[in-house]
């Protein structure tokens, strides 16, 4: 088995679902880390779920309506690790379009 760590990128969050990162067909992803920063002069808020596509693609939130205050950075997932299963999906959206960008930490196991 081979250990991949990745980065996915989010910039300009939109105020619906963006599918930051879906798991590969084959692979089982270990989430390490998720940074939400807020660019703008104002609050906004995020929600963060995953899709659990083995569930009848349920979706479990992860933040649910979280405020990020302005100009900073939220760390999500601190210390915790999140396994997702092939094809799973973790997304996100922002309650304010374009003030947010995500950076996503990961070990892809193949």
């Amino acid at each position: 088995m081979a250990n991949t760590f990745k980065n996915a990128f989010a910039a300009n969050v939109t105020t619906s679902y963006v599918d930051l990162y879906t798991v590969p067909s084959s692979t089982t992803t270990i989430v390490l880390g998720l940074t939400l920063c807020n660019k703008t002069a104002s609050a906004v808020d995020v929600t963060v779920q995953i899709q659990d596509t083995s569930d009848s693609n349920n979706d479990f939130q992860v933040l649910d309506t979280v405020s990020i205050p302005s100009r900073t950075t939220l760390e999500v997932m601190a210390g915790q690790k999140y396994v997702l299963e092939q094809t799973d999906i973790l997304r996100l959206k922002a309650g304010t379009a374009s003030a947010l960008d995500a950076t996503l930490g990961i070990m892809e196991i193949t």
